[in-house]
């Protein structure tokens, strides 16, 4: 691709995005009141809506006959096809991948879950995604031809475009280099990749009724990691480890973690290091279900490893949050909802870490989504419009850039 090319085709699809942006706020227009609001010629205006009526991103919804004066021919209203979905945000687990759909009003339409097992190759794994997606708009009649951009939350630290050398990744669980360009071979629509918890993060930001400058986000899942957001900004860090709590080391005597060390605060806090803990107690838990009944329940060996749980959280987050001074600390995760005692024992611990300073005490609460909440926040990043984003890669950059590196050599 030609600087020319590349610059022809970012322009393009800037004209496109003023199009919808119109029609979103104003409904069905017709072509010249189009060209009129959004400030193009009517050949330009013709090319891009007949690019967006082929992909169908919009469609013809009726004429102006009913309200136009003179006798000249009834020109053709256009709106957004409700039917396509414009926005993909897409969050791997270790043991699932989460889908969520965006309208171009930014609404999500639709979501939904497939598991699969942790050892799963991700070959595998990006064909389970594809097929989700698929069912998704099987069900609810949704087309995909019009995506604008598609957001990628990936298990592990994911280095931020610009970076040089290549990310780092955990034995087994690193998403392939080229997962972007599977999705966008796929779905003909840029993307954006970073780690899912700090996407998270982002969605529980973004999510929060006022504002939040500084916040310090963990989630307890099928692994352990988190996000910050700092002076206002999404922090990716820069080889993108910021926030990656999970390989903290909460015991050094501990159980070997994936990563190569001993006793991270993944070998305790993750769902499955939770549920062995209580089996080796002799609870029998295999599942969250299994955990919510002792919970119900009131198990006293549950609930010491719960508080267990709490107090190595707590100890890790006391330590970001005397270097960070959050505004607040969020721990999110379904065994959080299910098991509140892990985040009263987390905020116990972390008021006794911060006794010295009082004052420093951060707000500490549960996150405010579920399991939807690395998706909702890839869908976010797509959407690019909050001030948390400010520097942050625009859908589709890497692999921009490589197309550029490549055609310069």
């Amino acid at each position: 691709m030609s600087t020319t090319t590349g610059v022809h085709a970012m322009v393009r699809r800037n004209h496109e995005l003023r199009v919808l942006a119109v029609l979103r706020a104003a409904g069905a227009l017709s072509r010249a009141e189009l060209a009129k609001r959004v400030g193009l010629s009517r050949t330009t205006l013709s090319e891009i809506t007949a690019t967006l009526l082929e992909r169908g991103a919009i469609v013809v919804v009726d004429t102006d006959a009913a309200h136009r004066r003179g006798s000249g021919r009834p020109a053709e209203r256009l709106a957004l096809d409700p039917a396509s979905g414009q926005y993909l945000g897409v969050d791997f687990g270790h043991r699932r991948v989460h889908v969520a759909v965006a309208d171009a009003s930014h609404e999500i339409v639709t979501s939904g879950l497939r598991r699969y097992d942790d050892d799963t190759d991700w070959t595998t794994r990006i064909g389970l995604a594809f097929d989700l997606v698929d069912r998704l708009g099987a069900e609810h009649g949704l087309h995909f031809g019009a995506l604008q951009a598609i957001g990628i939350g990936v298990p592990g630290p994911y280095a931020k475009t610009g970076v040089s050398g290549s990310r780092v990744t955990w034995k087994r669980h690193g998403a392939p280099d080229d997962i972007d360009v599977a999705f966008a071979t796929r779905f003909r629509a840029p993307v954006m990749v970073d780690n899912n918890t700090r996407l998270a993060a982002l969605a529980e930001a973004v999510s929060n009724p006022e504002a939040v400058s500084d916040l310090v986000y963990v989630r307890l899942s099928d692994g352990v990691g988190g996000g910050l957001v700092v002076a206002g900004r999404l922090v990716t860090g820069a080889r993108g480890f910021a926030g990656e709590f999970g390989h903290v080391t909460a015991d050094p005597a501990g159980p070997e973690c994936r990563c190569g060390k001993r006793g991270c605060l993944e070998t305790v806090a993750s769902v499955p290091a939770i549920l062995a803990a209580c089996r080796e107690r002799g609870v029998d838990v295999g599942s969250l279900d299994d955990l919510a009944d002792a919970v119900a329940k009131a198990d006293p060996v549950a609930d010491a490893v719960l508080r267990d749980v709490g107090s190595a959280l707590g100890r890790v987050l006391g330590a970001a949050a005397m270097s960070l001074d959050p505004d607040q600390v969020v721990v999110g995760g379904e065994v959080v909802h299910l098991a509140p005692v892990i985040l009263e024992q987390t905020a116990a611990t972390l008021r006794y870490e911060l006794n010295s300073i009082p004052a420093a005490r951060p707000i500490v609460r549960v996150g405010r989504l579920r399991d939807s909440d690395g998706a909702f926040g890839a869908l976010t990043a797509t959407f690019h419009q909050s001030p948390l984003l400010a520097e942050y890669p625009e859908p589709g950059d890497r692999a921009e850039a490589s197309e550029s590196q490549r055609s310069a050599t």
